[in-house]
């Protein structure tokens, strides 16, 4: 008798456990999303390139300001809508600021030193917060003679070569030139530099393999044990070949510029700075020189492309509406001295060139898809269900060009930001980019008040400087008719991110 009742009373705790257990199971959905295959879900329905049109276009079919893919298991999460990126990345900022693990780069490439990319953690607390503290915007301001230093070499550059072909070398090499010397104090002169193509190689390998569902195996880890002789294991070679690249972009300027402070000959920069607070004793333990190597090699990665993408974007810009290049002009000539070139100092008296900056950033926005975030712990939103582990997507583009909040998104109008009776700034008639323009939550870059600032400096000074019109030559078509030469937009990160 003993027998069955200690049976029967085992097999009626086991369906209550059961039964608690079921209640306790997510009984949310997840959020809407294409529908995928077995097993593998949408991960080759992802494209490599544009990724953030054919987000926007599934959240457009289905309705939603949030999506939910799945590639081989893993969970993917797109914010198609600046409220969702706020609602999550900022407002539960503790539970998304983590990073997806990301194979290729981290683990394969040696990109693990970049506090930008790795996860939420005491690692990233140390390198972040000695970055904040070195590009505050009041710490930033004794670098001020840097950018403009840049910015002047820059201008000569355009003056002496007027082949509009060498543009991108040319401002390749501004925007390095700016990043060395505020970050290591060096100055750079010659042309194909090479701290400059230490930077181009580390970079392109970088934003190619950030970007979600490049790589296989960073849906399926296992890959990475792989031969890079193997058949089909290309990516290994690549990895190795840009793994490379990566260590001496980190440690070649750094050694390079501690080795010039040491002979006596410094110049003020962030590494001058930060070596002076380690030399003094600093308590923080965020200023050590491994720290500091590190945070330096996330800058320079950071600011050598991203400056490239925002001034060649704003000459396309100008080229397509010499109005707006005119009605800047006039307004530098009546508030800046004859003789004299803009400074930051301008800025407040210059409101338009602040909306061309602005209208740049979101028309041609450097990052279309930020780097993804990815959720700590199980949420629910909107009565969805969001998995642990899941990668956050904020699409940034999708937010940049919101026809409810920009009217004629792909349209450059700098006018969009100017209220029309006082001439002055005025977002309320239309959202200030920089609210997707450089991240969200924990994770918004640290290096924004002195990227805005060079940004606003070398197109205030460009415009101040030169008349920017198209080419006057004649095209010659296949079937013989001559038509005038235009200007081709094409995403320079069609397939990747900037960051």
């Amino acid at each position: 008798m003993g027998t069955y009742t200690d049976f029967f009373a085992i097999l009626a705790t086991g369906a209550l456990l059961y039964a608690i257990n079921r209640r306790r199971k997510p009984s949310l959905p997840l959020p809407p999303g294409p529908k995928g295959l077995p097993l593998v879900g949408n991960l080759f329905q992802i494209p490599s390139a544009l990724q953030w049109i054919k987000y926007h276009e599934w959240s457009t079919e289905l309705n939603t300001d949030i999506i939910h893919l799945q590639a081989a298991g893993t969970h993917i999460i797109v914010l198609d809508k600046y409220e969702a990126a706020v609602d999550l990345l900022e407002t539960r900022s503790s539970l998304y600021s983590g990073r997806p693990r990301m194979v290729m780069i981290m683990e394969l490439m040696g990109w693990d030193y970049n506090f930008a990319l790795t996860d939420y953690g005491d690692y990233w607390r140390k390198h972040r917060r000695l970055a904040h503290q070195s590009m505050q915007a009041t710490a930033i301001k004794q670098y001020r003679p840097h950018l403009a230093q840049a910015t002047r070499n820059l201008l000569k550059r355009l003056l002496d070569d007027r082949n509009d072909e060498n543009l991108i070398p040319h401002l390749r090499q501004f925007a390095a030139e700016t990043i060395l010397s505020v970050a290591y104090g060096i100055q750079i002169q010659q042309e194909n530099d090479p701290y400059v193509e230490l930077a181009e190689g580390a970079n392109h390998g970088a934003i190619i393999a950030v970007v979600p569902g490049a790589f296989l195996v960073d849906a399926i880890p296992v890959l990475k044990y792989v031969p890079a002789w193997f058949p089909g294991a290309s990516f290994k070679r690549k990895a190795r070949e840009w793994y490379n690249m990566t260590m001496a972009m980190v440690e070649v300027p750094y050694a390079d510029a501690k080795r010039r402070i040491e002979s006596g000959n410094p110049t003020v920069s962030i590494l001058q700075t930060c070596l002076q607070k380690i030399e003094a004793g600093e308590k923080d333990d965020a200023f050590t020189e491994d720290v500091l190597r590190n945070t330096l090699g996330a800058l320079y990665s950071a600011g050598s492309d991203t400056s490239i993408s925002a001034i060649g974007s704003c000459i396309l810009g100008l080229l397509e509406h010499p109005e707006v290049l005119k009605k800047a002009q006039m307004q530098i000539d009546s508030v800046v001295k004859p003789g004299h070139l803009p400074d930051l100092d301008d800025e407040p008296s210059l409101p338009y060139i602040t909306a061309i900056v602005k209208e740049t950033l979101r028309w041609r926005e450097v990052t279309p898809i930020a780097v993804p975030h990815a959720l700590s712990t199980d949420d629910e939103y909107k009565g969805y269900r969001i998995p642990a582990g899941a990668i956050i997507i904020a699409n940034e583009w999708a937010m940049l060009h919101d026809k409810n909040v920009y009217a004629d998104p792909f349209e450059f109008k700098p006018d969009r930001f100017i209220d029309p009776e006082t001439g002055k700034l005025d977002y309320s008639r239309a959202r200030d980019p920089g609210h997707a323009c450089f991240g969200f939550g924990r994770r918004i870059c640290p290096g924004r008040f002195i990227a805005s600032e060079s940004l606003w400096l070398s197109v205030a000074s460009i415009i101040a400087t030169f008349d920017i019109e198209k080419a006057k030559e004649k095209v010659t078509l296949p079937s013989g008719e001559e038509v005038e030469r235009t200007v081709e937009l094409t995403h320079e990160y069609d397939s990747g991110l900037a960051k």
